[in-house]
């Protein structure tokens, strides 16, 4: 079987290879569903048609073998470094699990010759200390990783791993065009986490359980999922195993044929019950985290959400698995009971992507107040009308409207149509922060028709804001 390349697969190939030639190590960002393993395949044969030594790297078992199963179907010999796996060592391509591969590279007696091209899958694990390792021992080989979200829940950037970014085409382009299938998506009221501790940077998974693992939580998760897509196969992303047990007896007991499976389980329990989920024998499976990071599951049709989450790289992948196309599905569902929705944003929404650290933000406490669409300038909460440009505030219903507790549909045209107004305002701010003197921000006020005073305003705001981070970064100094 010859691999049949969607165009946009083959212009990321040709991206990916200009890049190599000026970076020798390249990250490529593909949306979930994108087809990042064919991508992935392709430059693995290609290098070794060449004669050329190629890995393949990923963090998982399953993805070993999901990989080596594509590898199959277009005819590429390949060998393995991993666990459980025959050890083939004398193959162009090999298939490599990190933890393995970075346990056998301490032998001495290692008899792997260095590759020339590793591709790393789900890249964003790659500022681990492991992966690092790895990394540091080859590097003269050329290095591509592969992921849906460069971003990581910490903040650390990938950018002392990857020299440059080649962005795939987004995940509305992509729907767009039919390559992943279009959605629905209903919300709630998000579950109060503010008792929840952090662990690391994200919810700690034993209190999300004991909070999400409630009755009246997980009974409607099962109410909603009969009134909304029953029948429909699913998938519920849990907290832990505790709860995606729980999970599976709250649908089992309204009658829906439902299993639990994670990472516990054995190879065959794993490959018999997804089998069976594909077959459509089983409509709901709940899982923590093994359906997550690049699990190919096209005939899902609903991602059931019951995880809190800070990391938009687990949303995102969360919400993936449900995109993807496949015969007779007629859309996704994503029935978000955990607010992901709201503290991530749409699936499709616009977002930009960067190598480079993310700093965090800190929360200021104010005065209520709300901006301006027109102008930008901070207004009184209550107010009607914009004194500085003369909007008039539309008093309109929240775009996700929670009632008693019920699941609802989100307006999509909506939510949609305020992130337009939101990336307008983030330019726009960019003119103003451009703007260094009290003289500039006057002349973009007389140009756009503004009261003098908005000139003033901002610059006050702009001042102020400047005075109080001196005056913490010298109170932080002084208490250091």
């Amino acid at each position: 079987m010859t691999l049949t390349l969607r165009p946009y697969q083959s212009e990321g190939i040709a991206n990916l290879r200009r890049a190599l030639k000026q970076h020798r190590r390249v990250l490529f960002q593909l949306p979930t569903g994108g087809g990042k393993t064919v991508i992935a395949a392709t430059m693995l044969g290609g290098a070794a048609a060449q004669n050329k030594r190629a890995w393949f790297v990923v963090h998982r078992r399953e993805l070993v073998e999901q990989t080596s199963h594509t590898l199959e179907r277009v005819g590429v010999d390949h060998g393995f470094i991993a666990a459980g796996f025959p050890p083939r060592y004398r193959k162009l391509v090999t298939l490599c699990s990190v933890q393995t591969l970075a346990a056998r590279l301490k032998r001495p007696d290692f008899p792997v010759e260095a590759p020339d091209l590793i591709v790393w899958d789900e890249a964003h694990h790659c500022a681990a200390g492991t992966w690092q390792q790895v990394a540091a021992r080859y590097p003269k080989a050329l290095h591509v990783g592969l992921t849906a979200t460069p971003e990581r829940l910490d903040g650390k950037g990938l950018d002392g791993m990857f020299k440059a970014l080649v962005p795939g085409p987004s995940i509305a382009w992509l729907i767009e065009n039919g390559f992943l299938s279009q959605y629905r998506a209903w919300t709630k009221a998000a579950p109060d986490v503010s008792g929840v501790k952090l662990r690391g940077s994200d919810f700690d998974a034993a209190q999300l359980a004991e909070l999400m693992g409630r009755p009246a939580i997980m009974g409607d998760a099962v109410k909603h999922y009969l009134d909304i897509c029953p029948g429909k196969r699913a998938v519920a992303f849990c907290c832990s195993i505790e709860h995606a047990i729980a999970t599976r007896d709250a649908f089992r007991a309204a009658g829906v044929i439902a299993e639990e499976l994670d990472g516990t389980a054995r190879a065959d329990v794993r490959r018999n019950t997804v089998r069976a989920f594909r077959k459509g024998d089983i409509h709901v499976l709940t899982s923590v985290d093994l359906f997550g990071e690049g699990f190919d599951l096209p005939e899902l049709s609903a991602a059931i959400l019951l995880r809190p989450t800070k990391s938009l790289g687990l949303y995102m992948q969360q919400v993936g698995r449900a995109l993807r196309t496949a015969p007779g599905k007629d859309c996704a569902y994503i029935l978000d009971h955990a607010g992901n929705v709201a503290r991530h944003g749409l699936p499709d929404a616009e977002r930009e992507w960067s190598l480079s650290s993310r700093k965090r933000k800190r929360g200021t406490s104010s005065a209520p107040s709300k901006l301006c669409p027109g102008c930008f300038a901070s207004c009184a909460a209550g107010c009607t009308t914009c004194e500085f440009c003369g909007h008039v505030f539309e008093l309109t219903p929240r775009e996700i409207d929670h009632v008693d507790g019920l699941l609802r549909e989100i307006d999509l045209d909506a939510m949609k149509q305020a992130a337009v107004r939101a990336n307008s305002r983030a330019e726009f701010e960019g003119v103003i922060a451009q703007a260094r003197t009290l003289a500039e921000l006057r002349a973009i006020a007389k140009a756009k028709g503004y009261h003098w005073k908005w000139a003033d305003h901002i610059w006050s705001s702009r001042t102020f804001a400047d005075r109080t981070a001196a005056t913490s970064k010298q109170e932080a100094a002084h208490a250091g």
